[in-house]
């Protein structure tokens, strides 16, 4: 076909020279062209938080924003300050993005980060739980409750509480006990009422038992008292016999980032395990306090902990606002108003309402389908359920990074090995966060036959691919799926992703190559619709830019439109800078962490940056160019981030049927526009929020456009 030739020769092969840009380029860039990515992190949560203060959104999605926050923020310090740490401490760091010391950047860190942290605590005590209140429901203190109360809730502690909880003494007998990563504490000073002496107690609040005890409602309103509140109420019946004289709660963070050496003959998966058991005892880099801690407690945390005073959080209000996850309160008023996913068109029942013939509807052309828009169940699953009862299907081959617990794609490759087809699994291990459940679902596979593998060694396998080999008429089809987001029924109703079905040859041997290449020891140096890291998607994507550049030098169209997650990586920030030099018009849509610096005149004056957070986390990776007048376009699984580029394998598919180039060209329309909510970055590395129009009316929410849209859509095609 003439686009795949087309693409060819537009993008070269893996063994060409280093691509470099040519004698045209002249124009010099500035030192200081980049924003701090830890920083810029740092502000993506603050655009989280600006939707918990955000009083026209729904009470409780707003305590979810919190809730949300509150995990981001320990996950960053987890892996992102922890990193940074361990760094400086083995005089292993290295400048910056930006050229700093790591040790400023730390400091930056920290003080971006308590201002975050307060921010965060008031928009929970000032803005949301009174809020909250004004709705029904309320979460209250321990001294407000009515004796029929208490005595209800003692019930309650000795039934349900008391049995778990496990006070550890420190005095010379007992030292000081080991403080588990993210566990809620209570620090608490006692007097022996015989000897005369203050003691230390370390009681951990039980992460089993609900964060938020239902209290007796009253009035209509659904009441809810914490549970350390409820604890530390009740002490005495822990240390009978000692006189209680302080309590404080406390949370520490502990480097959680898993380091793993791979050579040749390392088990990845003995190593992991042992990693995983390692993480557990990482270092402490964090530790949060309530602000009414006394000197002499918080003393003796620091100097147990080994921990600096810059390391400190002293605040207001309660610890660990991830608890607000567990508010399961049935208010859908105070909800967003529900999204029902549809079924994509192609994959519609019969007129019967019988089944559709998966694989007959891939046949007859490509199928875009837009997650949580149209249904992952009714595409994506049906693809692999279908595929494993087919008795056509003679092979599945898949990429497997996080999925669900319960997950319906794992069951159906175990129903197509125990059915006798040929299945490959490649389960990356080493997804962050996801390693124990991997390794649990990895050794499910092996037992039912499927063929596992863990990709290739020091590369993490990123990218989501599905290939599916079926006998038709004598001959083999391949039917493949490329998406963006994960095999994971769960985030598939939160993730917004797409995904690309197509019985095209050309792709079903770019992913048979790439399967091959990850199971076994071929080094495939060529692909046709697909761009393939470590060895040819940085080299594509720059030769695309750079088509752009050449064609605005020309005179003829050029634009390029990016969405990610991430835009970091400085070589494709700089071919970005050289095309806006050039005048081609480039808008980039990111969700997190942006290090391009857009507006600055001479450099980035035709950069557009946006950034969009709404009620589905925005994880779609589309690229588009112009190409004067005939677009290419992809979508795929890569961010735009040194390790996404050098150290992971992903994917793009290049998307060719008009109607689906239009389709990303209309949400990328809607999103751009001024009439869309937004974050607009600025040079500075501020983000500023546009959400009302000079009317003082609320701007498009484009997940709610969006959803209207796919279902208008629908609602069109089944007319006709």
């Amino acid at each position: 076909m003439i686009e795949h030739e087309v693409l060819d020769a537009g993008l070269g092969d893996a063994d060409d020279d280093d691509f470099d840009m040519d004698e045209e380029v002249d124009a010099q860039l500035p030192d200081h062209r980049y924003l701090d990515r830890e920083v810029s992190w740092l502000a993506f949560n603050q655009r989280v938080l600006e939707l918990a203060e955000d009083p026209t959104l729904p009470v409780l999605e707003r305590a979810n924003y919190l809730a949300i926050f509150a995990s981001n923020l320990d996950e960053f310090f987890m892996v992102r300050v922890a990193g940074l740490k361990r760094r400086i401490v083995t005089g292993l760091a290295v400048p910056t993005n930006v050229g700093r010391a790591p040790a400023e950047v730390l400091a930056d860190i920290s003080q971006e980060a308590h201002r975050l942290q307060l921010r965060h605590a008031a928009a929970w005590t000032n803005l949301v739980m009174p809020a909250l209140a004004e709705a029904g429901v309320d979460v209250v203190s321990y001294d407000s409750l009515s004796s029929d109360d208490r005595e209800a809730l003692y019930d309650y502690f000795q039934a349900q509480v008391f049995p778990v909880l496990m006070p550890l003494a420190v005095d010379p007998a007992h030292p000081f006990p080991y403080i588990s990563g993210l566990s809620l504490n209570l620090a608490i000073r006692i007097r022996n009422a015989r000897t005369g002496r203050q003691e230390f107690a370390r009681l951990k609040v039980p992460p089993m038992l609900p964060r938020f005890v239902e209290v007796r409602a009253t009035g209509g309103a659904v009441r809810y008292l914490p549970l350390e509140d409820l604890i530390s109420n009740h002490l005495d019946d822990l240390f009978p016999g000692m006189e209680v004289l302080d309590h404080h709660a406390f949370r520490l963070t502990r480097n959680e980032d898993v380091a793993i050496e791979e050579d040749e003959s390392e088990n990845l998966i003995q190593a992991l395990e042992a990693e995983l058991l390692r993480r557990r005892f990482g270092p402490p880099i964090r530790l949060e306090i309530t602000d009414d801690m006394d000197e002499v407690t918080l003393d003796l945390l620091i100097r147990e902990l080994d921990i600096t005073e810059q390391e400190v959080y002293r605040l207001p209000g309660p610890l660990d606002l991830r608890g607000l996850f567990d508010l399961r309160i049935d208010r859908p008023d105070l909800r967003f108003k529900p999204h029902v996913p549809t079924t994509a068109m192609a994959f519609q029942p019969g007129d019967n309402n019988e089944r559709p013939d998966i694989f007959a509807s891939i046949r007859k052309g490509d199928v875009l389908v837009h997650h949580p828009y149209e249904s992952f169940a009714t595409s994506v699953q049906a693809f692999l359920e279908q595929a494993a009862k087919d008795p056509h299907v003679l092979a599945i081959k898949q990429t497997l990074y996080r999925t669900s617990g319960d997950s319906p794609i794992v069951e159906a490759l175990i129903d197509a090995a125990e059915a006798g087809k040929q299945v490959l699994a490649l389960v990356e291990i080493k997804a962050r966060f996801d390693e124990a459940n991997n390794i649990l679902w990895a050794r499910k596979l092996e037992k039912a036959g499927v063929h596992v593998v863990y990709g290739l060694v020091g590369l993490k396998t990123h990218c989501k691919l599905a290939l599916v080999i079926r006998e038709e008429g004598g001959k083999l089809r391949s039917y493949s799926h490329v998406g963006t987001g994960n095999y994971n029924p769960k985030t598939s109703r939160i993730y917004e992703d797409f995904g690309l079905f197509t019985a095209d040859d050309q792709v079903g041997r770019d992913l048979t190559r790439l399967f091959n290449e990850l199971s076994g020891y071929a080094i495939e140096k060529k692909f046709k619709r697909l761009l393939v890291a470590p060895l040819h998607l940085r080299k594509g994507l720059l030769r695309l830019i750079d088509k752009e550049r050449r064609n605005a030098l020309a005179g003829k169209a050029a634009g390029v439109r990016i969405k990610v997650n991430s835009m970091v990586d400085e070589q494709i920030i700089d071919a970005l800078y050289r095309a806006s030099q050039a005048g081609v018009k480039i808008e980039v849509w990111v969700r997190g962490i942006c290090s391009l610096k857009p507006g600055v005149p001479g450099m980035s004056e035709n950069i557009t940056v946006r950034s969009i957070l709404g009620r589905y986390l925005e994880h779609s990776r589309i690229f588009a160019f112009h190409n004067d007048g005939d677009p290419q376009v992809f979508i795929g699984s890569a961010d735009m981030m040194h390790r996404n580029l050098d150290r992971r394998v992903e994917a793009l598919v290049r998307v060719v049927a008009p109607a689906h180039i239009k389709e990303l060209t209309d949400f990328f329309d809607l999103a751009m526009s001024d009439g869309s909510s937004s974050w607009h970055l600025g040079p500075d590395g501020e983000w500023v929020r546009h959400n009302t129009g000079k009317d003082g009316k609320l701007l498009v929410d484009i997940q709610d456009r969006t959803m209207a849209n796919v279902q208008r859509r629908r609602r069109a095609r089944a007319v006709r």
